[in-house]
C-alpha cells in the first residue's frame, strides 16, 4: 500500500478511535432530561443507545426497568424526541436486547467484558447502569479507561 495512503487513511481513523470514550452530551439538553431521567440514575448521553431503542424505551416507561416512571405526554414527548435526535448509530449499540439495555450492547460488553461479576455486586457500585461509580466523567460522556475509578478495586491502565 503507498505510504500516502496508508498515512491518510491513519489520519481519518485516529480521530474515530480518540471518540470511541467520549460521547459528549448534545449542547442542547431539556431541563426536563436532566430532572425527570436524572433523577433516578445518571442522564445517559443518547449516543449510548441506538435512536430507536431510546424510542422503545419511552414508550415502555410505565414499566421501566421495574420502575413506574410515566410522564405527562407533553415532557414524555419532548425527551423522546431528544433522545431520538441524538442517539448512537445502530452498528455501535447492536444487541441491546429487549427492553433495550445500554449494559446489553456489544459494544458495552466488549468495553467491560473482562469485569467479573463481583463488581457488580459491590455496593459502592451497585450495577452495570451505574456508570458514574467508576467512570467519574461519564455525565459529561467520557468513559476513557485512563480515568477510571473502581471502588475497592485496582486496575491498572496499560
Amino acid at each position: 500500500m503507498n505510504m500516502t495512503l496508508l498515512a491518510a487513511c491513519a489520519a481519518l481513523l485516529l480521530p474515530l478511535a480518540a471518540r470511541a470514550d467520549h460521547l459528549p452530551m448534545p449542547t442542547e439538553v431539556p431541563p426536563s432530561y436532566k430532572t425527570e431521567c436524572g433523577s433516578c440514575h445518571l442522564a445517559f448521553p443518547p449516543a449510548l443507545l441506538a435512536a430507536s431503542d431510546w424510542h422503545m424505551v419511552m414508550a415502555q416507561l410505565s414499566k421501566h426497568y421495574g420502575d413506574n416512571a410515566t410522564l405527562d405526554e407533553k415532557t414524555r414527548q419532548q425527551i423522546d424526541d431528544f433522545l431520538v435526535r441524538n442517539g448512537g448509530s445502530r452498528w455501535r449499540q447492536a444487541g441491546s436486547g429487549n427492553p433495550p439495555r445500554l449494559t446489553a450492547t456489544d459494544w458495552f460488553r466488549h468495553e467491560h467484558g473482562e469485569l467479573s461479576s463481583a463488581i457488580w455486586r459491590d455496593k459502592r457500585i451497585g450495577s452495570p447502569a451505574n456508570c458514574a461509580a467508576c467512570h467519574p466523567g461519564a455525565e459529561g460522556g467520557r468513559f476513557s479507561e485512563h480515568e477510571i475509578t473502581m471502588p475497592g478495586h485496582a486496575r491498572s491502565h496499560d
